[in-house]
């Protein structure tokens, strides 16, 4: 899809690649941050197992090179300066020569990612946890199951001769992209401390590994898992290899950033957002009041301070892992996006929604949208839900919580199913994650951040109910409720 760029023709062109769960999006832009052309490619999951999400390395780079194509026909390839890659942080494990290795016990070595949202690993988190490490603090006390170290445990207790002991590479799946393309074998600070207990300003703890029972990824100075970290958006070695600029179909020897975990290129986006000159009530706060909200098939709840703050259940503090000087806490909910497809697409009346969508060419949310603004009649669309309440935790709670073994449940069921009942369980959905998020930052305000605007991006941030609800739910919490939901808006 191109996108014009005005009447001057730019000097330079700059591609990223964003790896989110479901496809893969590249974008080419100019210099001065104009989208001159955007595509699309999706990606494959497999669930083996209940709880077990793989995906594969070879199936994502491919879709890389698709994409990035595809986005600079038309365009001289000698214009192009830089590339960029965010992913997911899933974990891709490679042998000691860079091949696949299963990361299940069918040894389908296609498979070798163990996905974001994977929960296999629930025993060795529990396990770590009971130790109480001190390394803990640093991700609101309580680590998660989508965290790398214990997936890491899971593959010595349970994959030891197929996998483990012939592993070689430990990757993050941003990581793992930039080592493709430039060959250089480096970790991003931000994959490195968000997701492996990694210390900006002290590295790895000995201890921690030791008392978990993975002393083995000390070995040759933590080699299999990072023993040299850069900052992102640092210059990897001599830029693209020619091997994979003939995938790409890139000039070889461009600039490759450092990598960003997906959420972590979102939230830098937004956070830094210029937003002088619309009127809002947050143009003269400081970058520090706010709270970016990357919303996809996951939520992650962003914001960063100047000093450290603890905050129960909500994962850092992390030094420079987005923003350069800055310590930044994140918050989360599991599968929002994904919560929302299952709610709608389960229910009885979604052959008849899909009917009806189609046949005015609309997405379904966006005729639920439309089907909840004809029932509501005269009172507010948020009222519709007041005998239907969703608890959100299908997927266990992230934040502020933490923990995994909670379940989601619905309240106020009727015996009738029609597209009534499917939307209004739809926006009670909704609502029960936007009363999430005012959970997080309830949470985050109690410990010293100072929350004045809420900025969403990602794909439910399309969603007009999607950020209506945040913004009503959220605009309650001792805010002025107009301006709050104006920030909300526009970003």
């Amino acid at each position: 899809m191109a996108v014009p760029s005005g009447d001057q023709k730019p000097e330079s062109y700059y591609v990223g690649v964003d790896v989110g769960t479901g496809s893969v999006r590249a974008a080419l832009v100019d210099q001065r941050g104009t989208l001159v052309a955007f595509a699309e490619q999706p990606i494959n999951q497999w669930e083996p197992q209940f709880n077990h999400h793989e995906q594969s390395s070879e199936d994502i780079w491919a879709a890389c090179c698709v994409v990035t194509k595809k986005v600079v026909q038309g365009i001289d390839l000698n214009q192009i300066r830089g590339l960029g890659f965010d992913a997911t942080c899933s974990l891709v494990v490679l042998d000691k020569q860079f091949r696949p290795l299963p990361v299940n016990h069918e040894g389908n070595s296609h498979q070798n990612i163990i996905m974001w949202l994977d929960h296999r690993a629930v025993s060795q988190v529990h396990r770590i946890n009971e130790t109480k490490h001190s390394i803990l603090q640093y991700v609101g006390g309580v680590m998660s199951v989508e965290m790398q170290a214990p997936k890491l445990l899971w593959l010595k207790e349970n994959l030891r001769e197929t996998c483990w002991d012939k592993a070689g590479h430990f990757f993050d799946l941003p990581d793992f992209l930039s080592w493709k393309a430039t060959g250089v074998t480096a970790r991003s600070l931000c994959s490195l401390v968000c997701k492996w207990t990694y210390l900006a300003e002290e590295g790895w703890d000995d201890s921690f590994w030791k008392m978990v029972g993975l002393e083995d990824l000390i070995a040759d100075n933590y080699s299999k898992i990072g023993n040299q970290v850069l900052p992102p958006g640092a210059s990897l070695g001599n830029g693209l290899t020619p091997e994979a600029a003939k995938d790409l179909g890139l000039p070889a020897g461009i600039a490759v950033a450092a990598s960003l975990i997906d959420a972590h290129a979102g939230g830098l986006g937004v956070i830094g957002a210029d937003v002088r000159g619309y009127g809002l009530a947050c143009e003269e706060q400081p970058v520090t009041s706010r709270l970016a909200v990357i919303c996809g098939t996951s939520s992650c709840h962003m914001g960063i301070s100047k000093d450290p703050i603890f905050v129960p259940g909500i994962w850092g503090p992390y030094f420079s892992a987005m923003v350069p000087g800055f310590w930044l806490n994140e918050g989360g909910q599991s599968v929002t996006g994904k919560l929302i497809d299952h709610m709608v697409q389960g229910h009885a009346a979604f052959p008849e929604l899909q009917a009806k969508a189609t046949a005015r060419c609309q997405s379904v949310y966006a005729y639920l949208n439309s089907h909840l603004d004809l029932i509501k009649k005269a009172q507010p669309v948020g009222f519709l839900t007041v005998d239907l309440h969703v608890w959100p935790d299908f997927h266990g709670n992230r934040s502020p919580l933490a923990d995994l073994t909670l379940k989601g449940m619905v309240t106020g069921l009727k015996l009738s199913q029609d597209l009534d009942d499917l939307a209004i369980l739809y926006l009670a959905t909704i609502q029960a994650i936007a009363f999430g998020t005012r959970l997080i930052i309830e949470a985050m305000e109690a410990a010293g951040h100072s929350i004045s605007t809420l900025f969403l991006c990602g794909g439910l941030s399309k969603n007009p109910l999607f950020v209506k609800m945040h913004a009503d739910i959220t605009g309650g919490n001792g805010k002025d409720e107009q301006s709050w939901e104006s920030c909300v808006s526009q970003t």
